[in-house]
């Protein structure tokens, strides 16, 4: 909140981390201190006292040697009635602005294929198997030469069987049994499955934060997450020699984001990543690599990591893909785990007291 006399009179935590000072520090001071000289900031906050209404401004650049370089936010800027002459602002990072609406887009991603394997299963899964039948009945009447054009139709409808009985995950809504889990427990036995099988010729590094707490989530879908990741950076790795993926948690806090079926916004503090060196994915690809159907593989579906977004979202967590042609990184953020009953505890001591 800034004063009547341009002081900030007010600042939240998030400010305090965002402008790397401490509230004590910034009520001291006015916004033009801590925004490059000539921000278009300053021209909004007297827009706003002029006209008495409130102002957006998207994407504007307040990079400084204080605040960091690539600092783009969205603004808000409004009057406060109650005190004449003073106005709030507010910051949103564009990267976490960008992270939300990525989130959303992969939810609706995963629910449009949510609709297809529902009617999939329906609509062709059943003629396919009256074809199957038919089929299997010629083979037993014709020709040694016809008998692989039979076996063909068997397979190929067989083929069409698993790919739809893959998408039928996407119509599973049922709700997600959640409980705290140690998300090493779950990376260490996803890294056995690796070096045992798909990666056994590849580097598997570890970079953990082990005084992370447990994360509030269903560790079957966990494995399955990070397995089709590791999956998928062991392939892009190849069969080259010096091929290396690392496993990362850190703790990241200020992440909040909304939680599907919900109108609470959840602390997303966990962050868990899948590094490798492979030769890193195009750029016509990235900004659409959750969608489905969308792979470089030549056998590839594109459902892998369409399920891994839908079950990040359902969550409540957010994924992302950076890549270079050095490597590709896959970042989760995720809720961490909070015991309510001592919550609870807490509140009634509280109110004792």
């Amino acid at each position: 909140m800034i004063g009547s006399d341009d002081r900030i009179s007010y600042a939240n935590a998030d400010a305090e981390d965002f402008f790397r000072s401490s509230a004590a520090m910034l009520a001291r001071s006015t916004l033009e201190r801590f925004v490059p000289f000539g921000s278009p900031i300053l021209s909004l906050v007297e827009q706003v006292r002029e006209r008495l209404a409130p102002v957006n401004e998207y994407r504007v650049d307040i990079s400084s040697p204080r605040l960091g370089i690539e600092k783009v936010v969205d603004i808000y800027v409004a009057p406060v009635p109650e005190l004449p002459g003073s106005v709030v602002v507010m910051f949103q990072e564009r990267s976490m602005a960008d992270k939300i609406d990525r989130q959303m887009t992969h939810r609706g991603a995963a629910r449009s294929v949510t609709g297809l394997a529902a009617m999939l299963a329906h609509e062709i899964k059943n003629p396919l198997s009256g074809i199957r039948g038919a089929a299997q009945l010629l083979e037993t009447s014709v020709s040694d030469e016809d008998r692989a054009l039979t076996r063909l139709i068997t397979d190929e409808t067989d083929r069409i069987v698993a790919l739809v009985d893959r998408m039928e995950v996407f119509s599973d809504e049922r709700p997600i049994d959640r409980y705290p889990v140690n998300i090493h427990v779950v990376l260490d036995h996803v890294k056995a499955i690796a070096r045992n099988g798909f990666a056994s010729k590849v580097n598997i590094v570890e970079e953990y934060d082990p005084s992370l707490p447990p994360v509030f989530a269903n560790r079957d879908q966990l494995v399955q997450v990070f397995l089709n990741l590791v999956k998928n950076a062991a392939e892009a790795i190849g069969t080259r020699s010096e091929g290396e993926i690392k496993l990362s948690t850190a703790f990241r806090p200020g992440m909040r984001v909304s939680v599907p079926g919900s109108q609470d916004r959840v602390s997303l503090p966990l962050e868990f990543c899948v590094h490798d060196n492979g030769a890193g994915v195009s750029e016509d690809i990235l900004p659409i690599i959750f969608d489905p159907f969308i792979t470089t593989k030549p056998n590839g579906s594109g459902l892998g990591l369409a399920l891994v977004a839908k079950i990040v979202g359902e969550h409540g967590g957010v994924i992302e893909c950076e890549s270079t042609p050095r490597g590709t990184m896959f970042r989760v953020l995720m809720p961490a785990w909070k015991d309510t009953s001592l919550l609870h505890e807490e509140q009634t001591e509280g109110n004792k007291a």
